[in-house]
């Protein structure tokens, strides 16, 4: 499809992450069963929920999406109720609630915690492993996609193309140990009851309100120094990633089965810093020294299967740079990409 030069409001914004390409409606057209997702009230879900509604829509199928999460905001439940979102409020963390959920065929698993786990490690521990052995024992007949992280990978140097799903997991902090035990917990559901899962180690996911190209370009923006000490990262286009977490559905396996999902460039935070600069009309300065290791993932396996993400990275950085000139919505949540110590 072709994209507009701007995007002029949050409206728009949501429409743009939500709009289905053919592959998705044909796959909507051979899975069977409804889909569920489970932990939809956070960055991503809502645009899923809403992206899943309109390639069902668009196949013409009889399906329904089902959005489940405690809903504090009322509002956000509202709003996916009117994309014809299904919700159902539950804290998964209880095990009674979860039993009395309905089956579910198909289920995006995107519940987990990361900021704030500095000095909450307990919490985060029992978000990302135990509610994941909640989940996959009650939904051991169901097809699983669950949300994880490139995080797990051991920090890499830039020259080494990014973690592949072949490189052994080594986490460095509490979060990014508790993703991988997530993943664990998941994988011995998947051995043990023979259960469908599909590991989706994201780094990172983006749209204008939040992600590492809003945090520089906000920096540049108000002629802030930008945070140089994780010198490289990955980006992907918010609804690139939602596209690739629902065909991915169909790659789930017993065992589970890891995929990188990220875009195909190794970027330069200096690279994104003066490209914002030129287009801003401002000048830049660093703080920090930039470190030789990053978090950094290789799509190939994820592009091999599904192609390459539909919004470019230079689209990506002109929508955001008009974004924050505008004074567009931030959602005010950092992404902390300059961590490299695991402490978020």
């Amino acid at each position: 499809m072709t994209y507009p030069q701007r995007v002029e409001n949050e409206a728009m914004l949501d429409e743009i992450l939500s709009i289905p390409d053919q592959t998705l409606i044909d796959f909507m057209k051979r899975i069977d069963g409804d889909i569920a997702i489970l932990g939809i009230g956070g960055k991503m879900g809502p645009t899923l929920g809403r992206l899943a509604v309109n390639a069902i829509r668009a196949a013409g199928v009889k399906k329904e999406v089902f959005g489940v999460s405690r809903f504090s905001n009322a509002e956000a439940r509202q709003h996916l109720e009117s994309w014809g979102v299904k919700t159902i409020s539950c804290d998964l963390m209880n095990r009674e609630a979860v039993a009395k959920l309905p089956e579910f065929k198909n289920i995006v698993y995107m519940a987990g915690r990361k900021f704030g786990t500095d000095g909450s490690e307990d919490l985060t521990w029992a978000m990302n492993v135990l509610v994941p052995g909640i989940v996959g024992e009650r939904f051991r007949n169901s097809r699983i996609t669950a949300f994880s992280t490139g995080c797990v990978y051991p920090l890499v140097g830039v020259n080494t193309c990014g973690c592949t799903e072949e490189v052994k997991p080594l986490p460095v902090g509490e979060y990014s140990q508790s993703s991988l035990g997530r993943e664990r917990v998941f994988g011995y559901c998947s051995r043990t009851f023979g259960t469908k899962v599909l590991l989706f180690r994201l780094n990172y996911a983006i749209d204008l309100r939040y992600g590492v190209l809003h945090d520089i370009g906000r920096q540049v923006w108000n002629e802030e120094p930008v945070t140089n000490t994780v010198g490289h990262f990955n980006v992907i286009w918010q609804g690139d990633a939602n596209r690739i977490a629902l065909l991915s559905l169909e790659q789930a396996a017993s065992p589970a089965m890891p995929l990188n999902v990220t875009g195909p460039e190794t970027i330069s935070i200096e690279y994104i810093a003066e490209r914002f600069a030129q287009i801003m009309g401002k000048k830049v300065t660093y703080s920090g020294v930039s470190a030789d290791l990053c978090y950094l993932n290789n799509p190939a396996k994820s592009i091999q299967l599904f192609g390459y993400p539909r919004v470019s990275l230079a689209t990506m950085i002109d929508w955001q740079a008009d974004w924050l000139m505008r004074g567009g919505r931030s959602l005010g949540k950092p992404t902390h990409f300059e961590v490299n110590n695991g402490k978020f």
